[in-house]
């Protein structure tokens, strides 16, 4: 138990030091952040972002970032880069580096050759006074309090600083350019991002049956279609166009008062039935489901009934 109480403690201590990080980030913004905001949209190269140790794999996720939302960047290593890397520099390109103390010796060493070369610097530096921070063009500070570690050494509150920085950088540039979801769409073609962003109902459709009665037909032929399409509904439509729906849960709930089997569908359909366009999106079809709390929803192609979406399609694809 008390040791439990202890690495409660440490949660609530590390977490407090986070989070106390952030605050000092937000309260040490000035207009060198909107500047560079304007200087990378403006930018005709790339954003070549680059560190070491830990600051460089901050760099690597700056960097994923940026590509997914429409700022071209690369990854340039400090160390690397001054073993033959320098190479993918051109003259177009913004350059930001990122050192918690700014005195880091690659980077000490990097930024002469850097100067020479005549690009935008910004830094992502702790310290405004430091060589890093004096010899940048512009200084975004990530200060902190201190690291999360008992001895103050470990990369913690430091990195999750930067991280935001970077964010912050990376969502200013994505609102400057009206960025959609579209443009996020043709840069995440796979797995669920892609999946969420691009898969239309249709592709479900074309996978099911199509169940169909219509709006004369007798509750036997309503079950016997339920029952043989297996989608756990059946359209009703009336000279080709869709007039309403009956679920397995509407005949339940009938059997439960007493059925009468000369009833036609027309007299125990719900009218108005929730339909989806084809081309709508998947997700988009997800949420209208959860919103009406209903398991299916017709499809529409061009005004013409093609199928059934079932919510477990949509579980099944992922959702």
């Amino acid at each position: 138990m008390n040791n439990n109480r202890n690495l409660q403690n440490i949660t609530e201590e590390v977490i407090e030091l986070q989070l106390k990080s952030i605050s000092l980030l937000k309260n040490s913004i000035t207009e060198d952040l909107y500047e560079s905001v304007n200087a990378i949209f403006d930018c005709k190269g790339r954003v070549v972002v680059t560190g070491v140790g830990k600051s460089a794999l901050v760099g690597q996720k700056i960097v994923a970032t940026f590509n997914s939302t429409g700022t071209p960047s690369i990854f340039m290593h400090a160390t690397d880069a001054l073993h033959g890397d320098l190479g993918m520099v051109t003259k177009e390109d913004i350059l930001i580096i990122i050192s918690k103390s700014g005195e880091t010796q690659e980077i000490k060493n990097l930024l002469p050759k850097l100067q020479n070369f005549g690009n935008q610097i910004i830094a992502l530096v702790a310290k405004a006074d430091s060589t890093l921070g004096r010899m940048a063009d512009r200084v975004l500070l990530t200060p902190i309090e201190r690291e999360a570690d008992p001895f103050d050494l470990i990369p913690t509150c430091s990195i999750v600083s930067q991280i935001v920085m970077g964010d912050i950088l990376a969502i200013n540039l994505l609102s400057k350019r009206g960025f959609t979801e579209e443009h996020f769409a043709r840069f995440h073609p796979g797995g669920m991002i892609g999946k969420k962003l691009k898969m239309q109902v249709r592709e479900l459709a074309d996978k099911n049956t199509k169940p169909e009665v219509s709006i004369d037909a007798d509750l036997n032929q309503v079950i016997m279609e339920i029952s043989a399409k297996r989608m756990g509904a059946t359209a009703v439509v009336e000279n080709g166009q869709l007039v309403g729906i009956i679920t397995d849960g509407d005949l339940r709930r009938m059997l439960e008062k007493g059925i009468d089997l000369s009833m036609k569908a027309g007299d125990v359909m719900s009218k108005n039935p929730k339909v989806v366009d084809a081309d709508s999106l998947i997700i988009n079809a997800f949420e209208t489901m959860k919103k009406n709390k209903i398991t299916q929803l017709l499809i529409n192609d061009g005004g013409v009934y093609i199928g059934i979406v079932h919510l477990h399609d949509i579980i099944q694809e992922g959702f």
